[in-house]
C-alpha cells in the first residue's frame, strides 16, 4: 500500500533540504496545470481530428511542404493566450532564488518557467515565444506571429520578406547542441534530480536523466508511469498541489 502524500511530501522535504544542487526535469504535466492542452493523453492534440495527424504536421518536411496548413494548426493548438505560471513553476522559481535549485529542464514550449522567474531553464523542444526568420535570421515574439500574416496565413519578415519559423524542436530535427550540453552539465552536477509531468517516454530528452548520477530521484507524475522504477520516491498526485507543499 502507497504511504499517504503527506509522509511522501515530508520526504520529499528532507530530500530537498539536504540538497543544493537539484535538477528539475519537467514535460507535459507541469503546464497542463495551467490549462495548456498536452499531446498524448486522451484528450491531448494527438487524439483530435485534423486533415493531417498532428505528428505529421509539427514536422521538419510539413512545415516546408504546408506552411499554411502548419501555422493554421500551429496558431490555434499551440500559440496559446492568458495562460499563467502556476504553483509548480513558481515554487521551482522560489527554490531557484534561495539557492537550492541549479536548473530547470524542460521539455515543454510555453515560457512558463521564465513567466514564473526561473533563470536557468533549458528548453530542449524550444520555445513558441521564439519565431525567427529562415533568410535573415531576425526574431519576432509570438505576437507577430499572431497578427502579421500573408493571404495565406504565412507570417513574413518584416525585414526581408522571408519566411519565418517558430524556434520549436519539431519532428526530424536536432535538439540544440548549446542546450544540451548545458542541460547535460546540471544533470551531471547534481546531487538530487526531481521528475515531474512527464511519461519519460519522448527521446532523445528523456535519455538526458542517464547523465544524473547522484543517489535519489524523485518522481511526481499523477498517474503510475513506466518511469516509476528508476526513483527512490515516486508520488502521484499533481505536481502544483506537491511542490505548493515545500517550504
Amino acid at each position: 500500500m502507497e504511504e499517504n502524500l503527506t509522509e511522501k511530501i515530508q520526504q520529499l522535504q528532507k530530500l530537498i533540504d539536504g540538497n543544493n544542487k537539484i535538477v528539475f526535469f519537467g514535460g507535459a504535466g507541469v503546464s497542463t496545470e495551467s490549462g495548456i492542452p498536452d499531446f498524448r493523453s486522451t484528450d491531448g492534440l494527438y487524439h483530435q481530428k485534423w486533415d493531417y495527424p498532428p505528428e505529421t504536421i509539427l514536422s521538419h518536411e510539413f512545415f516546408f511542404a504546408k506552411t499554411a496548413e502548419f501555422y493554421r494548426f500551429y496558431r490555434e493548438k499551440l500559440l496559446v493566450t492568458g495562460i499563467n505560471p502556476n504553483p509548480a513553476h513558481l515554487k521551482l522559481a522560489e527554490l531557484e532564488k534561495k539557492g537550492k535549485l541549479s536548473a530547470v529542464i524542460t521539455q515543454n514550449i510555453d515560457g512558463l518557467h521564465q513567466s514564473a522567474g526561473s533563470k536557468n531553464v533549458f528548453e530542449l523542444h524550444g520555445s513558441t515565444l521564439r519565431n525567427y526568420c529562415t533568410k535573415c535570421g531576425h526574431f519576432f515574439d509570438a505576437d507577430y506571429i499572431r497578427n502579421n500574416k500573408d493571404c495565406t496565413g504565412i507570417p513574413l519578415c518584416s525585414e526581408c520578406g522571408g519566411l519565418i519559423k517558430p524556434d520549436v524542436v519539431l519532428y526530424n530535427e536536432g535538439l540544440d547542441d548549446n542546450c544540451v550540453s548545458g542541460a547535460i552539465q546540471a544533470l551531471s552536477e547534481a546531487d538530487l534530480l526531481i521528475i515531474g509531468g512527464t511519461s519519460l517516454t519522448v527521446y532523445p530528452a528523456a535519455g538526458l536523466i542517464h547523465y544524473y548520477h547522484g543517489k535519489d530521484i524523485v518522481l511526481i507524475n499523477r498517474d503510475p508511469g513506466p518511469g516509476d522504477n528508476i526513483a527512490s520516491l515516486t508520488i502521484h498526485d499533481s505536481i502544483g498541489k506537491v511542490l505548493s507543499q515545500i517550504s
